[in-house]
């Protein structure tokens, strides 16, 4: 077996192996990738392997795959829709993840309970069928439910605190939970989920009725805005760093001369200087010497430390 897994990786090792031959009893083979290049579930299009990335389809499987990198002792992490990620060159250590699996969308009410790997703006589009508002704001947020939720994605004055009142995680001990809003400590761009260790398996969303052509018109304008201002034109990781009280990141890196500053493939936006885009075959040193810099300079020149707003996992 370990043999025919022939290690591309010096992390890969005979519990790996035993790791893979536990999650064959849990998961179709379909399921399981050996050495898969994270750049493919990355918006941004860059990254090395994971040595094991597992694509479970429902709760009862995220749950066995966790338990088991747990007993074997394999470092783990989890993946939506990669829109807020970096991954390194060197790859990650252990074992991606990937909910993207996990989707489907009910009503309840003025409910919409959604599971953690649907898209965002898919369940905005949903909500504008069954005629209620409230996602307008989040109609162009490329991730999915369950990193929206843990990042308290937000846009256009709006984020998903405002609309979310619940969601059901699952503990590092093995238990499915429900937990409220208040229990998730949702604040600007972060939340407790990371801090408590807790996955999210789907999110409770409470809405209001409202009129189809009056919700459709606030999308439209929202996605004209979105064309204008971001470089939708080019992968990138989204917004790259949170925005500084009583400002903005893009303005202090427009103002530090930075815009359109380029290491390598990966580019200061010349449309926005908060995104950082992959203008032609960036590798993550690219992105990451770029971020440094970019961090330096606005400290020197604005005095104001950038945070990030994304997150950058994985080996060198």
């Amino acid at each position: 077996m370990c043999k025919s897994l022939a290690p591309e990786r010096a992390a890969w090792t005979t519990r790996y192996g035993q790791l893979y031959r536990q999650l064959t009893a849990v998961l179709n083979p379909e399921q399981i990738k050996i050495h898969e290049p994270m750049r493919v579930h990355t918006y941004s299009r860059i990254g090395g392997p994971a040595d094991i990335a597992v694509f479970p389809r429902d709760y009862h499987e995220v749950k066995e795959a966790l338990a088991l990198a747990n007993r074997f002792g394999v470092p783990h992490w989890i993946v939506g829709n990669g829109s807020n990620l970096l991954v390194r060159d060197g790859g990650v250590s252990g074992m991606a993840i990937i909910l993207t699996g996990l989707t489907g969308v009910e009503r309840r009410d003025d409910l919409l309970v959604a599971r953690a790997g649907v898209p965002v703006i898919a369940l905005a589009r949903i909500a504008l069928k069954e005629q209620l508002s409230g996602l307008e704001f989040a109609s162009g947020i490329p991730g999915s439910v369950g990193g929206a939720v843990r990042m308290n994605a937000g846009a256009y004055g709006g984020q998903m605190s405002d609309i979310l009142e619940s969601a059901v995680v699952l503990t590092m001990q093995g238990d499915v939970s429900q937990v409220t809003k208040g229990q998730l400590g949702l604040v600007y761009r972060d939340s407790a989920i990371e801090a408590n260790d807790w996955v999210v398996l789907e999110g409770a969303f409470r809405l209001r009725p409202g009129d189809h052509r009056a919700i459709q018109d606030c999308m439209d304008d929202l996605g004209r805005k979105r064309r204008t201002k971001q470089p939708l034109e080019y992968p990138s990781c989204g917004s790259v760093f949170k925005r500084p009280p009583g400002d903005y990141a893009g303005r202090l890196i427009q103002a530090s001369g930075l815009q359109g500053m380029r290491i390598g493939g990966a580019q200061v936006s010349t449309k926005h200087a908060g995104f950082i885009v992959n203008v032609g075959h960036a590798s993550c040193s690219d992105y990451v010497d770029l971020i440094r810099h970019v961090q330096a300079v606005v400290k020197r020149e604005q005095g104001v430390e950038l945070e990030l707003e994304v997150k950058i996992v994985g080996d060198d």
